[in-house]
């Protein structure tokens, strides 16, 4: 494509060197659904892809697409500029397109391949008719002792205008006629799928080891002649809506924004409708009462309905992936190694990080220690402040626990909880409440900026002197999630560093300003500037003829002015390679613009989440880990922090064994072209074939249990 400038010795770059942000989010989702198409996964774990691939879609409509919405069709503005100069009404009309053409490779996935590989494994599926006597009397006793007493069937007339669906709910429909008692002659009535059964209802389970199910709904629209007494069902179908679901603070003003939070919460479940999955042979009249109801578009050029020719809400396939037994149909398990640099000659926890900066590499090396650092600092008697940020944590998080701990013993404990972490809100908001009575102090932050830096920092008295250690990570304080997504974390007790660690936190906790940054930089205040100087000096050392390098492993690449200089570092001649696992606004490759870029993409067991980058060749690279991706929202809406790897073996490990790890992948890598669309890298003729995290597997785990061979 002649993608190009209008003025590249200038700097200045037409629309169509960039890619439309919206477009590209779906395409790092197709790559999600090729790993569901992907005959080396296991099966159970092509059927995890699908769901996640459903979980990714609704997340993506409930955000980005009614922020899209609101642009086109009300009176809100964009948040960020956008480059590729497509209106809002016309990403719409593309998103839409491109969305159905997805949904219909996700269910041919599903129906045409994966639900009959599944039967030939034991796990079947079954349609409602196609179950024996004794199955039916199974589930019409599940039906009357489970399922009935939670139901409400509701009718739908003037006396009983329509329910307001829930978001993301998932509703049988049925057109009713009367055949006696009260009532009108016909009606449309609804019913809720209750979210808190079973989905998949087992059936025959006493034939093992075969497994059966019906669909939930399945069960419940068989019965509705029993839910609508003295009707008669002339037609039914599912369907599901999905809402705007994003919180809007930035104009709000409130005294409390803990309260300001769990009030938005509440108006989430009531926002505009965005989206209407239904039944692919769902009867018009049912279809077009729905989107009455809804205000929803349904024209030829512009449609929010989305037929579907199966089950609705995939995300439900999480239940069959989690079935007891089937284990070879699944990953194997792993146990995570010791992170190297620990525990030498009897030290304990601070006595290591003393000694030396200790990178750890998440899922391959155990995130315990991090949970370690905040727990023994809890419960050590010379520890005597912990300060913590807390952007998602897990359900039952041991970190929330522990500082609940150091708290009730006396110690000076301080929690940045952020309220606005997108659908965690209520999660983070039970634990604020805890927090505080445990006596911790708890902050929020800013009500303009989300607070996402992963910082956690331990003042502990040692002797006469007081010293500080500290933690710097690119994920988040989860151990759940610390098991399925790939992060960087580094124990450091550098002095500059915990002076900036110090000087964040008061930042956070009561506007500190003026700080003269020593080794951290951070965002909103120069993340963005620094990030563009560091491509500026590799693209000057490229023009004197000098060694240049840029590398970035990272998960969207966004924004226009680090793109524009990433451009003319290209020109420049640098050779930059980029690892990024979903969006990005770049386009790679092309002649006179990006030629020397190039951009891979890698969707495997683990989601990619680390943020990596290197400015440079050999002695004089400069090593940055990171918890924000080059997004307008990561620069200017965001606390975040870039912070340097300069110890020798930390900075050794990822030069010299991440970075050409994730480089050399040529069997779950896939390479970005021009259009925006991504190609799966395959071995050269008689070459190996190198499956990075299946490498990191083998040689950090503690168990290292090779994978099943790929050629």
């Amino acid at each position: 494509m002649a993608a190009g400038a209008s003025d590249t010795n200038t700097g200045e770059f037409g629309p169509d060197a960039f890619i439309n942000r919206e477009l590209s989010w779906l395409e790092f989702n197709l790559r999600v659904l090729e790993e569901a198409e992907n005959t080396e996964n296991p099966l159970l774990e092509r059927l995890k892809f699908l769901a996640i691939f459903s979980s990714n879609l609704d997340e993506f409509f409930m955000v980005r697409v009614a922020g899209l919405r609101e642009q086109a069709f009300g009176e809100s503005a964009p948040q960020d500029f956008t480059p590729d100069g497509l209106r809002p009404l016309e990403q719409l009309v593309k998103v839409a397109a491109r969305t159905q053409e997805l949904v219909a490779r996700q269910y041919a996935c599903l129906q045409s391949v994966l639900r009959p590989t599944l039967a030939e494994k034991g796990i079947n599926v079954l349609p409602f008719d196609a179950v024996d006597e004794e199955g039916r009397a199974e589930l019409d006793t599940f039906f009357h002792q489970r399922a009935l007493p939670i139901l409400t069937p509701m009718a739908i007339d003037p006396a009983h205008p329509s329910p307001r669906y829930h978001n993301r709910g998932l509703y049988i429909g049925a057109m009713l006629e009367h055949r006696e008692g009260l009532g009108p002659k016909r009606m449309f009535a609804v019913v809720q799928v209750p979210q808190v059964l079973p989905r998949f209802v087992p059936v025959g389970e006493k034939r093992a080891p075969q497994r059966s199910f019906v669909l939930l709904e399945d069960v419940v629209a068989a019965r509705l002649p029993v839910l609508f007494g003295g009707f008669d069902v002339l037609t039914w179908t599912t369907f599901r809506v999905t809402r705007d679901s994003d919180l809007e603070l930035l104009e709000q003003e409130s005294d409390d924004m803990l309260k300001l939070i769990e009030a938005r919460l509440k108006a989430r479940a009531r926002g505009q409708a965005v989206r209407l999955e239904i039944a692919a042979n769902a009867e018009p009249q049912v279809e077009q009462a729905i989107i009455d109801d809804e205000e929803l578009h349904a024209g030829d050029t512009y449609s929010e309905v989305y037929r579907i020719p199966g089950p609705l809400d995939l995300t439900a396939l999480w239940e069959l992936h989690k079935l007891p037994g089937f284990e070879e149909l699944r990953d194997r398990p792993f146990t995570p190694a010791a992170p190297r640099g620990l525990r030498r000659r009897g030290e304990d926890l601070f006595r290591s990080i003393s000694q030396r900066d200790i990178l750890l590499h998440h899922p391959y090396e155990s995130f315990d220690p991090v949970v370690e650092f905040v727990t023994k600092a809890a419960n050590d008697p010379q520890v005597l402040a912990i300060k913590q940020t807390l952007y998602r944590t897990s359900g039952d998080s041991p970190i929330s626990r522990a500082l609940m701990v150091a708290a009730e013993a006396g110690k000076h404990v301080t929690a940045l909880v952020e309220l606005k972490a997108r659908f965690d809100e209520a999660n983070n908001v039970s634990w604020a409440r805890q927090l505080e009575r445990a006596g911790v102090h708890v902050v929020f932050g800013f009500l303009d900026l989300k607070t996402h830096c992963k910082v956690s920092l331990v003042v502990r008295q040692e002797g006469q002197n007081l010293k500080r250690y500290v933690h710097l990570g690119t994920g988040n304080y989860n151990p759940t999630t610390a098991l399925l997504y790939t992060d960087l974390g580094l124990f450091t007790a550098d002095e500059q560093i915990a002076d900036d660690a110090t000087a964040l936190f008061n930042l956070l906790t009561g506007y500190s300003q003026g700080h003269q940054w020593k080794k951290l930089v951070v965002a909103p205040m120069d993340l963005r500037q620094r990030t563009i100087e560091l491509i500026d000096e590799q693209a000057q050392r490229a023009r004197d003829g000098q060694p240049s390098r840029i590398f970035a492993k990272l998960n969207a690449i966004v924004d226009h002015r680090v793109i524009k200089a990433l451009y003319a570092a290209s020109q420049a001649g640098v050779p930059i390679d980029i690892v990024d696992r979903g969006i990005c606004c770049l386009r790679p490759g092309v002649p006179g613009l990006s030629e020397t870029i190039r951009v891979r993409s890698i969707v495997d067991r683990f989601l990619e989440h680390s943020r990596v980058f290197v400015f440079g060749e050999g002695d004089d690279a400069r090593v940055y880990l990171a918890s924000a991706d080059w997004m307008p929202r990561n620069f200017l809406r965001r606390v975040e922090v870039m912070f340097p790897v300069e110890a020798a073996e930390p900075r050794r490990r990822i030069l010299e064994e991440i970075v050409p790890c994730y480089l050399a992948d040529n069997v779950r890598a896939r390479v970005l072209d021009s259009e925006g669309h991504s190609h799966l890298l395959q071995p050269e003729p008689g070459g190996a074939a190198f499956r990075c995290q299946q490498h990191l597997l083998e040689t950090r785990s503690a168990t290292a249990v090779p994978a099943p061979s790929l050629q």
